[in-house]
């Protein structure tokens, strides 16, 4: 098995009760409690295999074993299969989970005798980092950890202006690592265990549809004296907001190079723009704040900008401790962009027909929407506690109806 795969989370006295990584050995590793065998009802349909994906994804891995679950699922029309993987986040973000999937895969359909996608691939040996043993000079030390000072010292200075810069952005509801505005909203609720699934892939002709498939969400889900502008707050916290939600984006601190398992994550928030009718309007809001956050980011170190990450995700953290009353809220939902392959991918001449990503909402944020490219196409994947949003469907519809007003808009 691939070492990535035989790792195991591990807390002890000698590392002083904090999570570490055990890498455990393949034999001892029980492949047939991580590879499930499912079948559908044959003729099985999309609607079956999301309810299905729903159920799987609702349990907890085995913290005891590798974290991780891989599920054969047959019985789709067409002679079809799908595989659902289930790996923690604390194994890969979505950017490292992708590269894993495609180095699974072959863009060769006559490609055969691929080994399993749990199988170690064979990769060239790196070149072993700094100098070795024989070059070891004690005379480097002194100069090495001066510059490791020097360097810490000029992250700690740079945070003052970036968290000062942060704050005058989230106070003028921009783009950037903080949010101050975000509103109350329908999705800001505990979460229970059960998860909710829906999916669905369209020509790679946009992704901002997701954004706004709140907006319309949220229009339908409040109730009719809610729709007349009611003034009692609790009403009001089930309407659409007055001010735009506001979504926590998280982008890719990889390099191009670095296949790596762990998290290289930061996050920004976004203004979507749902209190802008006109749908032309509220691609150029989300595009200015994507803009504002993105440049705030590219000024920003690796470290400063996970210090003003974890900064920006603190409200989450709090209201699970005090609630959601607080006068800083955490951002309404979770938007997420994982490229996907540009090619046709295969594996043993089986074509990659579709890829639906499916993630994780969090206490506080009840739904997330991810969406992924696969050759010409996009799919978005949402999911939801099952409690706050039962039936994810519908929006589906409002993904399609977005897009057919985004191309309105743009004459297309």
């Amino acid at each position: 098995m691939a070492p990535l795969l035989r790792q195991r989370a591990r807390r002890s006295v000698t590392t002083l009760g904090q999570w570490g990584w055990e890498t455990l050995e393949s034999a001892e590793v029980d492949l047939e409690h991580h590879i499930r065998y499912d079948a559908l009802p044959t003729p099985g349909g999309t609607d079956q295999l999301m309810a299905l994906v729903s159920a799987l994804h609702a349990g907890l891995l085995d913290r005891s074993r590798p974290l991780w679950e891989m599920h054969l699922i047959e019985g789709l029309a067409d002679g079809r299969y799908a595989v659902y993987t289930k790996i923690h986040h604390a194994f890969t973000d979505g950017v490292a989970g992708m590269r894993l999937l495609r180095s699974a895969l072959s863009a060769d359909p006559d490609a055969r005798d691929m080994p399993a996608p749990w199988e170690p691939r064979a990769t060239p040996p790196r070149p072993a980092a700094g100098p070795s043993g024989g070059d070891f000079n004690p005379f480097v030390l002194p100069g090495t950890a001066l510059r490791t000072a020097r360097g810490a010292a000029a992250e700690v200075a740079g945070l003052l202006p970036a968290l000062a810069g942060s704050v005058d952005r989230a106070i003028r509801a921009g783009g950037g690592s903080l949010t101050l505005t975000a509103p109350h909203s329908v999705l800001n609720v505990p979460i229970g265990g059960a998860r909710s699934f829906a999916a669905r892939s369209w020509p790679a002709r946009t992704s901002e549809a997701g954004r706004q498939a709140r907006r319309r969400h949220h229009q339908r889900h409040r109730p009719d004296h809610v729709r007349r502008r009611a003034a009692h707050p609790v009403d009001r916290a089930r309407a659409l907001p007055d001010s735009p939600l506001i979504a926590m984006v998280p982008v890719s601190l990889r390099g191009d190079q670095d296949d790596k398992g762990g998290n290289k994550i930061g996050t920004l928030m976004c203004p979507l723009g749902t209190d802008l009718p006109d749908p032309a309007h509220r691609l150029q809001a989300v595009r200015a704040g994507m803009g504002q956050g993105k440049a705030a980011m590219r000024s920003l170190s690796h470290t400063q900008n996970l210090a003003m990450s974890g900064l920006g995700a603190a409200p989450l953290a709090v209201g699970m401790l005090l609630g959601r009353s607080g006068p800083i809220r955490p951002p309404n939902i979770l938007i997420s962009n994982v490229p996907g392959p540009e090619t046709p991918l295969y594996w043993n001449g089986a074509r990659l027909d579709a890829l639906y990503p499916l993630s994780i909402p969090f206490d506080g944020q009840a739904l997330n929407i991810t969406c992924t490219g696969t050759d010409d196409q996009i799919a978005f994947g949402l999911t939801g506690c099952r409690r706050t949003v039962p039936d994810l469907h519908p929006m589906l519809g409002h993904l399609d109806d977005e897009l057919g007003a985004l191309e309105t808009a743009a004459g297309l």
